[in-house]
């Protein structure tokens, strides 16, 4: 099988990144320190260097092992050091392929030994191809795809380089000599001797990086493209110019836009690889990816080469990037819910059927239950997606701590927000006893205060490590308050500590009486100040009395006042109509003092979660009945 490198070149021109070296400097990393150590001492630090450009659009990335010989780390006390760092820079290198969830190609970074050969200096050839040897056995073991020696000056060095990969892997070799400006190495070669000796080596790409900046290194791959029988491809990764020092730091003049116009000029030569070296920063790689898009590139995919406008627009994300509709009309519009359980078997047609419904008739948002009761249940993640694919009308997930540890809860957030479910009401879940299986283990890592914080982090674009996930995430964080629980100084510490955690809205328990909200939101306020976000209020149209006195003894969470219950004793038969009356008596007087309903129909019976909508204004601007 072709490797997927040398499939990829066949598609066309590749952009790989830019200087290592130089965005360590910028970031804080002093000139005299080690570049290479830094896999070792900052990690996160590389990661998000790599992170950057790859969402610059490159699809090759270098690990930070440039200088990652036992030679040049014996000078900073390193030299046993060799396989660690090698290792550990592939490591870096892969965690930020996986965070941006972008296929890019990872190429071990080989530089030259620091050494002179022999007969002008005194180290003998083989001595330095055991010192590559052990190098970029390292670099296979971190599971690199490639490898890319790079501003190499001494041809019979670089010869030794390759020759050591050769010993030990088949992988793809890059090749690549530096050039001053009267194009020749520092060795005194030129452009078609390097050419010819490296076709003869059979390495993949020959190429020319570092030298003196984009325009010399157009002359050299002139004179590289007429000595270029073989037609191998050529690639190119100049400096930015020159560096020039200002005080305590060191600058390179070429801008973005003059490698946009280099890229261009590459290309026509039929460069088939381009990048940068020196200098060069995520801004450069950006601007040469707008060149190859330009001209119709393609980049490397999981499943084959695909057109750069559609690498622009990952398929895998299902809404838009950016706050969810739920937080853009939070406290600007009446917002309308209605939940929908999940079905306890496997064909959930008929909660799709009832979303359409519902979405019909003007509700604009649903939200899915997470196993309520610890009764088993199609997923609700599962449920969301397929509301919002199937039917167009965003979903809140009820996510509940109670079945996942740390590690679950985490991946299952990843996945939610791939999928486009980003409204999450935080839970800690009801415990297992109350449900099918009242032997299972419950797991409570976090309880809803911690999702919270998970969820927050996440927003911020770390795990609840620390750890990177490769951007911010978008999620719209709500959490649940009972305002008739007996113990109100339990749930008003609860709720203070959730919107001290970073919750966005408050959805509240089933309330049947405004009073019992109202008195609940004036505790607060005296202990701790206004509430500061939009609050949902929780909606349970009854159905029979019955119902009404199976609710407030049996169910966690429900309470009904003495006036609920005997209205609907006294309504008999009609205890239907009489919930849905009692529930729009109570969406009216609360309009104007809460942010939204959330309407909770028992039983699946959708209809009359429309009958309660129905006596809604059609237009719900916040304060505005029009």
């Amino acid at each position: 099988m072709a490797h997927p490198f040398l499939e990829r070149l066949q598609q066309g021109p590749l952009l790989a990144d830019g200087a290592m070296g130089t965005l360590l400097y910028e970031r804080g990393v002093r000139l005299e320190q080690c570049f290479e150590a830094v896999n070792l001492r900052d990690p996160d630090l590389v990661v998000a260097i790599h992170r950057d450009y790859i969402l610059a659009g490159a699809e090759l990335i270098e690990t930070n092992t440039f200088g990652a010989n036992r030679t040049k780390l014996e000078s900073y006390g390193l030299a046993e050091h060799v396989r660690d760092i090698n290792r550990r820079a592939v490591r870096l290198a892969r965690e930020a392929r996986e965070i941006t969830g972008i296929p890019v190609l990872i190429a071990g970074s080989v530089g030259p030994s620091g050494r002179i050969l022999a007969p002008i200096g005194t180290v003998a050839p083989e001595t330095i191809r055991d010192l590559f040897r052990e190098q970029i056995e390292a670099l296979l073991e971190g599971g690199v795809d490639l490898l890319i020696f790079e501003t190499f000056g001494q041809l019979e060095e670089l010869r030794q380089a390759i020759l050591a990969a050769r010993e030990i892997c088949d992988l793809p070799l890059i090749a690549q000599m530096t050039f001053t400006a009267d194009r020749r190495t520092t060795a005194g070669c030129t452009p078609d001797v390097v050419v010819q000796t490296l076709t003869e080596l059979r390495v993949d790409v020959i190429g020319v990086n570092c030298s003196v900046g984009p325009r010399p290194t157009l002359a050299v791959l002139q004179d590289m493209v007429a000595a270029n029988k073989g037609n191998i491809p050529l690639s190119a990764m100049p400096n930015a110019g020159w560096p020039t020092v200002f005080g305590d730091r060191v600058i390179f003049g070429s801008s973005p836009d003059y490698f946009a116009e280099f890229a261009r000029e590459a290309l026509e030569l039929g460069v088939r690889i381009l990048g940068g070296c020196c200098g060069t920063t995520p801004n450069h790689i950006a601007a040469m990816r707008r060149v190859l898009d330009e001209q119709g590139a393609v980049a490397v995919s999981a499943s084959g080469a695909i057109r750069l406008e559609e690498r622009a627009r990952p398929v895998t994300v299902l809404a838009p990037e950016g706050p969810t509709r739920l937080k853009q009309k939070l406290g600007r519009e009446f917002i309308v819910s209605v939940e929908i359980d999940p079905p306890k078997g496997l064909n959930p047609q008929k909660a799709i059927d009832g979303a359409r419904m519902l979405h019909q008739a003007g509700v604009e948002f649903i939200n899915v239950a997470d196993s309520p009761m610890a009764r088993v249940r199609l997923s609700a993640l599962g449920l969301c997606y397929l509301v919002q694919h199937e039917v167009g009308i965003e979903t809140i997930l009820h996510l509940t701590t109670r079945d996942r540890n740390l590690m679950g809860l985490q991946s299952d957030l990843l996945g939610a927000h791939a999928l486009g479910v980003r409204n999450i009401l935080a839970l800690t879940g009801d415990p297992p006893t109350f449900g099918d299986y009242p032997h299972a283990t419950p797991v409570y890592d976090v309880d809803s205060i911690g999702l919270v914080r998970i969820l927050r982090n996440f927003n911020e674009g770390v795990d609840a490590g620390g750890a990177s996930i490769g951007q911010q995430a978008s999620f719209t964080i709500g959490v649940a308050c009972d305002p008739t629980r007996p113990d109100l100084d339990r749930e008003l510490e609860r709720l203070h500590a959730k919107l001290t955690a970073g919750a966005h809205f408050i959805m509240t328990q089933p309330v049947f009486d405004l009073e019992t909200w109202l008195n609940f939101v004036r505790k607060y306020e005296e202990r701790y100040g206004p509430l500061g976000v939009p609050v949902l209020l929780g909606i349970l149209p009854l159905q029979s009395y019955r119902h009404a006195v199976f609710l407030h003894n049996e169910v966690p969470g429900i309470t009904l006042t003495e006036e609920a219950l005997e209205r609907m004793r006294r309504a008999g038969p009609n205890g239907r109509a009489e919930g849905v009356a009692m529930a729009r008596e109570l969406v009216a007087r609360a309009y104007e003092v809460v942010d939204g309903m959330y309407i909770m129909p028992s039983f699946g019976r959708y209809e009359v979660a429309v009958e309660v909508v129905e006596s809604l204004p059609r237009k719900r601007v916040r304060g505005v009945a029009l």
